[in-house]
């Protein structure tokens, strides 16, 4: 008997995708990267880890407060704001003051694999920053002790930085947080945020139910006053729209270890052949349990090949001399961890010629080099049949295919 594993393929395109539409003329643009790779020391992690480079505060200025948090920032340089006019001393309508409105509520959107299987992520903004520059008189003294009690609902991150015109800042934004504003002691001739920094969340699909590959896909945001990122009345942005593009990497394992010589099995009745041979003890079936490893972290398929069907679903063996051949059952046990597609345990599942009950088997966490065992029997009316008459020997290949292209 032969078994062979297919290889894992990965799939990679060049060229991002939108999924929202049209891609917009003038636009900053935001790389978003992160892979899943099994980890065999960790086999319950399944989730993406983020790849995008950091930039900004976290790694500038307070990594080990950032990792307490568990945010990364993001700066970029492409979008900045003038102000369009005066902030007037102690504005009560927010709209004309510092002000930041983020879209802090969960927005979701689709990734596409170049095999167009589709997945939804869902993002929100988490917190958000920038430099302050101002001229000075009044310089940054202008807001008092907003800076280390940020106005709610945003909150502390520890993150302040100040010279006589520049400050820079990081506030934590909680989920569906309306505008945070604060106004000024003295009148504030002109502002500017020369920088525009982030940060965010995902909710991604559970890597495991997703075949390997790159998925992509693109979420955009407005900015501007009434927009996604609001500054208010007064703060004008150079760009109208912030674009996300997305790249999520899944580096699935598959992987089947025999053991050596594991690929030549030998049917043999319960006990040996001794009973046979002395009492001419008939035995009721012929028989092996090969034992395998089996690593895995996401979806895949069994298949059966034979080198002589047995004309109905399954292989068989054949006797070279007279051609006399008798059906082989073989079946497959998977270790715990592993489901067929109605989340049933795979107990002596058959493996079938057309594929019917092995079509879907998906862990629900890393199975890394599990044991599990291919089941080989030729039932009591064949191996009457076999032994009748004059002594043969049956032999055959039998081909058992991993695949994980499901």
């Amino acid at each position: 008997m032969y078994f062979t594993k297919r290889s894992l393929k990965s799939f990679i395109t060049a060229v991002g995708m939108s999924l929202l539409g049209p891609s917009v003329a003038c636009a900053a643009v935001q790389e978003i990267t992160a892979v899943f790779r099994p980890d065999p020391s960790n086999p319950m992690q399944n989730r993406f880890t983020n790849t995008t480079p950091q930039s900004g505060v976290c790694p500038g200025h307070m990594p080990a407060r950032c990792e307490a948090l568990g945010i990364f920032s993001i700066r970029t340089w492409d979008i900045n704001f003038r102000s369009t006019g005066p902030m007037a001393a102690e504005e009560t309508d927010i709209r004309k003051r510092v002000m930041f409105k983020v879209p802090s509520q969960w927005r979701s959107f689709e990734v596409m694999s170049d095999r167009g299987e589709r997945e939804t992520v869902e993002m929100r903004i988490s917190g958000i920053g920038n430099r302050f520059d101002i001229p000075n008189p009044p310089g940054v003294r202008a807001w008092g002790g907003y800076w280390t009690t940020p106005p709610a609902p945003c909150q502390y991150t520890g993150m302040f930085a100040a010279g006589s015109t520049i400050r820079l800042w990081f506030w934590l934004v909680p989920e569906n947080a309306g505008a945070c504003s604060m106004a000024s002691e003295v009148d504030i001739p002109s502002l500017s945020y020369v920088n525009f920094e982030y940060t965010y969340e995902l909710r991604t699909p559970n890597p495991l139910g997703m075949s390997a590959g790159q998925y992509k896909g693109t979420i955009s945001y407005t900015v501007g006053p009434h927009k996604d990122f609001d500054f208010g009345d007064i703060m004008s942005p150079n760009d109208d729209t912030l674009v996300f593009n997305f790249n999520l990497d899944v580096q699935h394992t598959l992987k089947i270890e025999l053991p050596p010589g594991g690929n030549r099995v030998e049917l043999i009745p319960q006990g040996g052949w001794q009973a046979w041979l002395q009492r001419n003890r008939r035995p009721e079936r012929l028989f092996r349990d090969q034992t395998f490893n089996i690593s895995s972290s996401g979806r895949f398929k069994m298949q059966l090949e034979c080198q002589y069907p047995d004309g109905g679903n399954t292989c068989a063996i054949r006797d070279a001399v007279s051609g006399h051949t008798v059906p082989l059952t073989i079946a497959v046990t998977l270790p715990p961890g592993m489901a067929d597609a109605s989340g049933q345990p795979v107990n002596r599942r058959p493996l079938l010629l057309d594929g019917t009950g092995t079509q879907l088997f998906e862990p629900s966490y890393y199975v890394d080099r599990k044991p599990a065992v291919l089941h080989f029997e030729v039932g009591r009316d064949a191996v009457e049949d076999m032994l009748s008459g004059e002594s043969k020997t049956y032999a055959g290949n039998a081909t058992v295919i991993w695949d994980s292209e499901v």
